[in-house]
């Protein structure tokens, strides 16, 4: 029997994550080693290097699709993939300082199937780590000899600070009863497309490209990111907790304001005027209670809005790079993974 269509690209996916890691990681685990023992304890476990007790370990350390972009589009503009693992590597760094701080501020317990960082060394080691691998993500450019290393370094400066905007409009609107789908979607961009955008804008200049070919890819992994974190939600209603690694519904439990439930909310129907009840209530919600939210959300139209949403995204997204990259060929390598981070189980 031949391959399906689907299986063929997510076998190539996984191909050029594979590669990314071979690439990328010898520069992480030297970055990481080159801490302090406090912080690369706590670092080394995030990655899924080592256990608690700083015994090596081989866990998920991540899919490691940020680099992975900063790699693809690196290549679709005829720049070799050596000289761009340092841009990869600052790229992953942050990610995972993001994760750290986000695990503290959401206290989530879990991280990639095991306990996350700060439940095992506490909130105060999670977010020094998490500070210390940003700075060691601006070393690695700053210590670069590549000529765009320079103009990479502000891009990603600029990147961190709209993360922490997105995450400070994330915990806003945690307190908000009157958050708009234009907010939402704003906040979205700036959490998790802005990374993705950057990855691919610092392979583009890693590869030489000019700075208006930069912002294109930029633009192009910014709707890939809107498109991921659509299905991210989803995923957290609707997931698999056995693929995820996180407790079915629990981001209704935390009364997280993510798309769907905003689109639910917004939508002026019975469903949604059902869920905001729901989600006033200060008691903690049962199994029924979170089964009643998603369902309205889903009779809402949020499934809906949220899974046409993330089509459109991705149809934005493939404009933007056919733009400049106009060979399905070299593309092919940013295509197979934006096609990954939007296939995930749901």
């Amino acid at each position: 029997m031949g391959m399906s269509t689907l299986d063929r690209e997510g076998h190539e996916a996984a191909e050029i994550l594979s590669r990314t890691r071979l690439t990328v990681d010898p520069a992480l685990r030297t970055a990481v080693e080159s801490l302090p023992e406090s912080m690369r304890r706590v670092a080394g476990y995030h990655f899924g290097w080592l256990n608690a007790d700083g015994s090596p370990a081989y866990a998920d350390a991540g899919k490691a699709i940020r680099p992975a972009l900063v790699l693809a589009a690196a290549h679709a503009l005829g720049g070799p993939p050596g000289p761009t693992a340092s841009a990869a590597a600052a790229v992953e760094l942050v990610h995972n300082f993001t994760l750290l701080h986000d695990d503290v501020i959401d206290r989530d317990p879990t991280r990639r199937h095991r306990p996350s960082a700060w439940a095992v060394f506490g909130t105060e080691d999670a977010i020094l780590a998490g500070d210390a691998l940003q700075a060691l993500a601006l070393r690695l450019l700053a210590e670069d000899t590549h000529p765009a290393a320079g103009r990479a370094a502000t891009r990603l400066t600029e990147c961190v600070i709209e993360l922490c905007d997105g995450q400070h409009a994330d915990c806003e609107f945690e307190r908000r009863t009157d958050v708009s789908l234009d907010e939402c979607l704003a906040m979205a961009e700036a959490k998790t497309g802005a990374l993705l955008g950057c990855a691919c804008a610092l392979g583009a200049l890693y590869a030489g490209a000019d700075d208006a070919t930069a912002d294109a890819l930029d633009a192009f992994g910014r709707q890939v990111g809107l498109a991921f974190q659509l299905i991210d939600d989803l995923i957290g209603i609707w997931g698999d907790a056995e693929v995820t690694g996180k407790p079915v519904g629990a981001d209704l439990a935390a009364r997280k304001k993510s798309l769907p439930v905003v689109a639910a909310l917004r939508s002026g129907s019975l469903a949604g005027a059902e869920l905001a009840r729901i989600y006033a209530r200060d008691d903690a919600l049962s199994t029924d209670d979170l089964c009643r939210a998603a369902e309205a959300i889903e009779r809402a139209g949020g499934r809906d809005w949220a899974q046409a949403q993330a089509c459109d995204r991705m149809a934005g997204a493939i404009d933007h790079l056919s733009g400049v990259v106009p060979d399905g060929v070299a593309a092919g390598d940013l295509l197979a993974l934006a096609e990954l981070v939007t296939r995930r189980n749901h």
